[in-house]
């Protein structure tokens, strides 16, 4: 355990929004890498949870709680302060620790805005009500992002195969999305 960080519990809804990348400056400010474009997640919450880098040196175990002070952004990163490290030797020992934040502490989204945490594991249907697949994940393409459905189908011999299909996630092909139904409607065929 780092000195001045205290041992904690992951909560179960935890999501990882980014890894701490090195020092910044010398009063104990660290950069940070968010995994996402907009941030707001690691502004909203005061109580970051980390794990140990997956790779490279290991200055801590388990998971330890960070109590933040300030996070801004500068310069196209992020920048943050936390109670528990004061100079830049102990920002250093945080170099690689990956950063978790409890999925209730993430600002509320826009109408008709979603985190793509929130759409990972949705059903896919399309306007005929035939199951297209589930979400497993989504590729930011820069213009759009895409839905990533995988499914299992039966092909012509009655084997059931693995099948991938995509769909801009853009208003002309996403009719609706219901998290509390755990769906999202589409204009999409299944031979598309």
């Amino acid at each position: 355990m780092l000195p001045g960080l205290e041992a904690a519990e992951l909560p179960a809804d935890a999501v990882e929004v980014g890894r701490i990348a090195d020092a910044w400056g010398i009063k104990g400010w660290f950069k940070v890498l968010p995994y996402s474009a907009d941030p707001e997640a690691l502004f909203s919450s005061k109580r970051w949870y980390l794990l140990p880098a997956e790779k490279g040196a290991k200055t801590f175990v388990g998971t330890q709680v960070l109590r933040l002070r300030e996070a801004k952004e500068h310069s196209g990163t992020v920048v943050a302060s936390a109670h528990e490290v004061d100079d830049r030797t102990a920002a250093e020992a945080l170099r690689g620790a990956r950063i978790f934040i409890a999925r209730t502490n993430f600002p509320t989204a826009a109408k008709d805005e979603f985190y793509w945490i929130d759409l990972i594991g949705l059903d896919v249907v399309n306007r005929e009500g035939v199951a297209l697949g589930r979400v497993a994940e989504l590729l930011a393409t820069g213009p759009q992002t895409v839905l990533v459905l995988s499914a299992e189908e039966l092909n012509e011999a009655g084997v059931a195969k693995s099948v991938e299909r995509m769909i801009p996630f853009v208003a002309k092909f996403v009719d609706d999305v219901s998290l509390a139904q755990r769906r999202i409607t589409v204009d999409w065929q299944p031979d598309y």
